[in-house]
């Protein structure tokens, strides 16, 4: 028999105010063709996701990034990130959804540095990483406040894996200088963002930014895979699913938080990027994880 023993003292890992809390714990699987979330943010707290199979193109904050089997992919609170790519595609991923972060040197519900990749490999600790994702997943499926309880510690066990994986920006080397155009990207996705629940159109969004409507076009869609306007949509559409599952506003009331100035032309809108309507949807995901 082999028995092996506790050196160290014990410490808490997280103490005091620093108390991480896990908001939800979700899977996208083979089968879960409907799923799909557009450009949306969360506020309260951070996600970790694990891509357990499957390749897809992502875009999240300001780039457009391959992810792969075994893949970390962080999103800090307050960074806009799309999720639909994965829908209908061969891929599987585990979403943990987790508030309270106070890391040393970042700002609240944060990981890693904004400017970062979010995007990194967990290398040899995957198979540990996916029990426990599997195991906090399987005990909040169950439900019930002891699962819940369980769920928390085993979360703490997760962040204990995951936290020396993240990668962290090499203090002796200056950050490379940005291209042009990205910067000149960033701008105009910085502008959409910040408007996107209003009635904008590209001369008057080209204006605005002293642009040039066709340079502004190319360049965002050379950038982001989308052009403007189709941005725009996806926003809308993707706070909306936020508020559907998050809140117990009215339709209408959430059509027009988004820029909608009709409940018939937002529902209609809706329905043609997620396949149901507004109720439906609420109907199908409120109560379940915000990642789901």
């Amino acid at each position: 028999m082999l028995q092996y023993f506790v050196r160290n003292a014990y410490e808490p890992a997280f103490a005091g105010e620093n108390q991480p809390r896990l908001f939800f714990a979700s899977r996208v699987g083979y089968g879960d063709n409907s799923f799909s979330r557009t450009m949306h943010s969360h506020n309260d707290y951070a996600e970790i996701l694990l891509v357990r199979a499957g390749t897809a193109e992502y875009l999240v904050g300001d780039r457009r990034r391959y992810i792969c089997p075994g893949d970390l992919i962080v999103h800090n609170s307050g960074i806009i990130h799309d999720e639909s790519p994965w829908a209908g595609r061969e891929i599987r991923i585990y979403c943990l959804g987790v508030g309270g972060l106070a890391l040393p040197g970042l700002r609240p519900n944060a990981f890693l540095p904004d400017d970062v990749s979010p995007v990194f490999s967990s290398g040899d600790a995957f198979p540990e990483l996916e029990t426990l994702c599997g195991m906090i997943y399987g005990a909040l499926q169950k439900g019930g406040a002891a699962r819940e309880r369980y769920a928390q510690a085993l979360l703490e066990a997760f962040l204990l894996r995951f936290l020396p994986l993240l990668p962290g920006a090499p203090a002796d080397l200056p950050a490379p200088a940005p291209k042009p155009d990205s910067v000149l990207g960033a701008r105009i996705k910085a502008y959409l963002d910040q408007h996107y629940a209003e009635d904008l159109h590209i001369p008057e969004i080209a204006a605005a930014l002293h642009l040039s409507a066709p340079y502004l076009s190319h360049i965002f869609r050379k950038l982001y895979g989308y052009s403007p306007m189709n941005y725009l949509l996806r926003r809308r559409i993707g706070e909306a699913q936020t508020l559907l599952i998050s809140t117990g506003l009215p339709v209408t009331e959430i059509g027009e938080r988004v820029g909608y100035e009709t409940t018939s032309y937002f529902s209609a809108q809706f329905a043609k990027h997620t396949g149901m309507s507004p109720k439906e949807y609420r109907k199908r995901y409120a109560g379940k994880s915000e990642g789901e």
